[in-house]
């Protein structure tokens, strides 16, 4: 998670600050607390999410099916922006509607890093099938 955070700010606050016109201590301070945020948000969403889910379906989360997965996504985004926006509106003084555009921009960001960031990380550190073919179960 360290190295997927650091990663993320070296790479989205050069060009956060360029675009914005924000200074880029500013720029770095901001995106290191809405990183916090979204972290917190994520452990929250999907323990809250996983949890409602198994109590009304008896389903994991792994046999969640796509449709739901996708409203799981939006409101997983939904909410980050909802909590992200306030933040970036007071930080960097913009309007409501450039700070908008500046989170769904560091939203669209994030998501094309963390595509590139866990197919790279799966490609150094694949996980390997058990010899035998049967799922390894925690005891």
């Amino acid at each position: 998670m360290i190295l997927f955070e650091v990663g993320g700010l070296a790479l989205i606050t050069p060009p956060f600050a360029w675009l914005s016109g924000v200074p880029m201590g500013d720029s770095l301070g901001l995106l290191a607390v809405t990183a916090l945020i979204a972290a917190l948000w994520n452990a929250v969403y999907n323990t809250a999410f996983d949890w409602v889910e198994g109590r009304l379906t008896g389903r994991t989360a792994d046999r969640r099916p796509v449709g739901l997965r996708a409203m799981h996504a939006l409101g997983f985004e939904g909410g980050l922006l909802l909590m992200t926006l306030p933040v970036i509106m007071a930080w960097t003084g913009m309007g409501w509607v450039e700070a908008l555009i500046a989170d769904l921009g560091l939203a669209t960001a994030y998501v094309i890093y963390a595509f590139a960031f866990n197919l790279g990380y799966d490609r150094v550190f694949p996980i390997e099938a058990p010899a035998t073919g049967e799922l390894v179960r925690a005891k």
